[in-house]
């Protein structure tokens, strides 16, 4: 667990403010199981300077809920959301 952690975590800590990135996106990066897996690693987080609130799902949406301290954290960054509450991936996806 903690290798392939560890792997997550570093894909993560280089998606830049104001981008984001999918769970599939970062497991493929991470050569991880899978997007779930991702989920798990960050829920698992005990420091502060992996920036989850950059993880999304594939739907571009932030998958706390639309009210949730990840949006909040990503408009204080610039991403944009429309009226559903999804986040334009072909302007704010992180291409490494």
């Amino acid at each position: 667990m903690g290798d392939v952690y560890e792997r997550i975590y570093a894909v993560v800590r280089r998606i830049p403010s104001g981008r984001v990135a999918t769970y599939g996106q970062v497991a493929v990066l991470a050569d991880a199981s899978g997007p779930r897996q991702i989920g798990y690693a960050l829920h698992a987080l005990e420091v502060e300077d992996v920036p989850w609130h950059r993880v999304i799902n594939a739907k571009g949406e932030c998958s706390l809920g639309p009210q949730s301290k990840q949006r909040e954290r990503l408009e204080v960054e610039g991403v944009t959301f429309s009226e559903r509450g999804r986040v334009d991936l072909k302007r704010f996806r992180w291409v490494p």
